[in-house]
């Protein structure tokens, strides 16, 4: 109890750590850790940087003597910059980064050492793939997998490491990560959508896709953070009874930042901009001590992997300025978790904005047909969407009244929702008349109209809305790998656009006019995907009750939504677009399941730890002076009944919580006696999470009327306001 203190007292007493700005404009150090295009140019010979450009830019297949060649530069410049080793850096199943370290120093042969680093080891290393998560893909005793070279994201440095951003399959071939699966459908939607692109411009050879993420997250004194177990443990508090002052002022909203906040935001934008993250927005967010980074979009791939390598330094640099990050989705109750907005959009190599407005009638035309492509891939795949951003942590978050609801539907705004109705509505011939000062006069199928920006809200209650040039995918996770929507998000475009071609063509070959063969099909489109329309207030009761009527997933339980990767739909789209394979989603399925079970686990033993071990015996504690207190009373004649009252209720919440953490730690076992990883899942989310809120609440209540200075954790108003 005194520790609890002692804690607060640090925290109050941390300063703000100074943190000198660079002496050159950002401009000036921009990516100076980055083995990128500026540094190949001065690092390699012309015929080297000329293949390796072709191979990053049209994947052109690298050989292993220009890759020796690359490497020998990338070394010279990792050394130049202090780096004395190398690993390959992937993302696993885990969600997190992986990296092993291997010095650059090799023996001689004659008692010394040399820096080397061929071709070979740049282009493959083989990881040992034991202990990573595999769905069954490998067996144990065939631990080894392969790392490989991503030449379309540029090596880094990080400390004196030379990082080498890289994919990660099994000895068999399937993939064992985020990044080959990511790519997969980066190319099947580059495929697909430039076919259609070809309706409008034959000009356009490529169609990139493209990510700005909005990262939220918290920031606590890591003095109060040590003496939080479940903190420590599984990233939010299990328990807790909510501060006086939350957030319900709303002051803490795009706030003054607080010195030690803004030093520690100075110090991140400092090294992100030197690894090649082009930071961009910071500021507080809705719930106390809530904060938010923003970069400039950038290529998807590139994108996905500036997000993971900025989590991981953004903890590092907490620790020098004695906070801890928090990227739980929900790491408080009572107060709006954190997600991870996802800004999608698709560019062609002509440098048009497909989700873009255009000013003629024929770029309007390609707006529409992509933006109703994705609307109706949406709505196909909408509960596929849905586990895409699903977990055990984010589950908490969604559908809280604070973040998207847990039923994923589009929201367009009031200009294009208008447009899209009309166009459904018309023959084709008639003309379609608009605001004078929103949009121009269409006459016949070919005079689409200008569209304007829609200058209405985003509308924060969809998850999936389109904000004027993109759509913003805003379900995803704080935690989350942002790849693993994105893979979902563009497989799902990729075989829309697939089909929408086919029947385009399939028209024009019967002799319909190529733009009154797409008009048609979009009319067919718009009015079968219009359920997944929806303008309104996603947060409302009514809305669930509208989404059920309307067919779209309305199921919460995460393991169970996990079964839409193994729906036949699923399986087809996947498959037909080259991105997984049967095998890979079972496995992929099966780690989902796996990594639910066990966080819901260790969720459980942490809060039956901190209740038998800290919660109770304080508690009892406490009972005991009451009870000491009321005897002393009834020995002078005093009445005592307030306090037997107390005690009594204080006997109450203790013996319930006994009650229920061996009624948890009993359904704990149940489940773990289930060999299926699916029905395990299904058990902890059915009969052993039920537990966590009945316990928090005897505990919460504890905490109202227990002696302050006895509680033996940091509270809400401690964890939230300390600055």
């Amino acid at each position: 109890m005194l520790l609890r203190f002692k804690m607060v007292e640090a925290a109050l007493n941390h300063r703000a750590v100074e943190v000198k700005a660079p002496a050159a404009r950002p401009s000036e150090y921009f990516g100076e850790k980055v083995f990128g295009r500026a540094v190949m140019r001065k690092y390699l010979d012309k015929p080297t940087y000329e293949a390796l450009l072709n191979t990053m830019d049209n994947g052109t297949p690298l050989s292993l003597e220009l890759a020796d060649s690359v490497a020998a530069g990338m070394r010279q410049w990792a050394l130049d910059n202090g780096a004395d080793h190398y690993t390959h850096w992937f993302q696993p199943l885990t969600g997190g980064t992986a990296e092993k370290h291997d010095s650059f120093s090799d023996p001689d042969g004659k008692g010394m050492v040399i820096e080397s680093f061929s071709g070979k080891v740049l282009a493959q290393q083989e990881p040992d793939a034991s202990s990573f998560p595999n769905g069954g893909i490998r067996n144990t005793f065939e631990a080894r997998g392969y790392s490989a070279w991503d030449p379309t994201s540029p090596a880094f440095i990080v400390d004196t490491t030379l990082c080498i951003p890289t994919v990660f399959i099994a000895y068999t071939g399937e993939a064992l990560d985020y990044k080959v699966p990511l790519l997969r459908s980066i190319s099947a939607v580059d495929k697909a959508a430039t076919a259609v692109c070809h309706y409008f411009d034959k000009n356009v050879n490529s169609v990139h896709t493209y990510l700005g993420w909005e990262q939220e997250y918290f920031l606590v004194d890591e003095s109060l953070w040590a003496v939080r177990p479940d903190l420590v443990l599984t990233g939010r508090t299990l328990h807790g009874h909510e501060s006086a002052k939350n957030q319900q002022l709303e002051d803490h909203y795009f706030g003054a930042i607080p010195t030690r906040v803004i030093n520690f935001m100075k110090e991140l934008e400092c090294e992100c901009l030197k690894l090649g993250i082009p930071v961009k927005t910071r500021h507080n967010e809705v719930a106390p001590n809530q904060f938010e980074l923003a970069p400039v979009y950038e290529e998807a791939n590139l994108a996905n992997d500036h997000n993971q390598l900025l989590m991981t330094i953004m903890d590092k640099i907490a620790r020098r300025h004695n906070f801890r990050v928090l990227l739980h989705e929900k790491p408080f109750k009572g107060i709006n978790g954190s997600g991870k907005h996802n800004n999608w959009s698709l560019g062609t190599d002509t440098g048009v904005n497909l989700f873009g407005p255009g000013k003629t009638p024929s770029e309007n035309l390609q707006f529409i047909t992509f933006l109703v492509n994705v609307m109706a891939a949406v709505y196909k795949h909408n509960g596929l969407l849905k586990a895409s951003i699903m977990s055990a942590t984010n589950s908490h978050r969604l559908g809280a009244n604070e973040a998207p609801p847990a039923i994923i539907s589009a929201f367009l705004g009031s200009q294009i929702s208008s447009v899209l109705d009309r166009l459904e509505r018309s023959g084709g011939d008639d003309a379609l008349r608009f605001d004078a000062k929103s949009v121009l006069k269409m006459s016949g199928v070919s005079q689409i109209p200008s569209i304007l920006l829609d200058n209405t809200d985003r509308n924060r209650t969809s998850p999936f809305a389109f904000t004027g040039n993109r759509f913003e995918f805003r379900a995803v996770g704080s935690s989350d790998n942002c790849a693993e929507a994105m893979i979902t998000l563009c497989t799902a475009a990729a075989e829309q656009l697939t089909e929408f071609k086919s029947e385009v063509d399939a028209k024009i070959e019967k002799g319909v006019k190529k733009e009154r063969a797409i008009y048609e099909t979009l009319k067919r489109l718009i009015k079968e995907c219009k359920v997944i329309h929806f303008d309104g207030n996603g947060y409302s009761d009514e809305w669930k009750q509208e989404a059920l009527r309307r067919g779209l997933d309305c199921e919460t339980s995460a393991p169970l939504l996990f079964d839409r990767y193994l729906d036949a739909a699923s399986v087809k789209m996947f498959g037909d677009m080259g991105v997984y394979n049967k095998v890979e989603l079972e496995a992929r399925t099966e780690v989902k399941w796996e990594t639910y079970t066990k966080k819901i686990q260790i969720e459980a033993r942490v809060l039956g730890d901190i209740t038998m071990n800290n919660i109770i015996p304080v508690a009892s504690k406490y009972e005991a002076m009451l009870l000491d207190k009321a005897y002393k009373m009834k020995e002078l004649g005093i009445s005592y009944d307030s306090d037997l009252e107390l005690i009594k209720d204080i006997q109450s919440h203790t013996a319930m919580l006994q009650r229920l953490v061996r009624d948890m730690i009993e359904a704990r076992k149940v489940a773990n006696r289930v060999e299926n990883q699916r029905q395990r899942a299904i058990l902890y989310h059915d009969t052993v999470e039920i537990f966590f809120d009945q316990i928090r609440t005897h505990i919460d209540k504890l905490e109202e009327v227990i002696d302050d200075q006895l509680w033996p954790m940091p509270k809400y108003r401690e964890l939230l306001f300390i600055k």
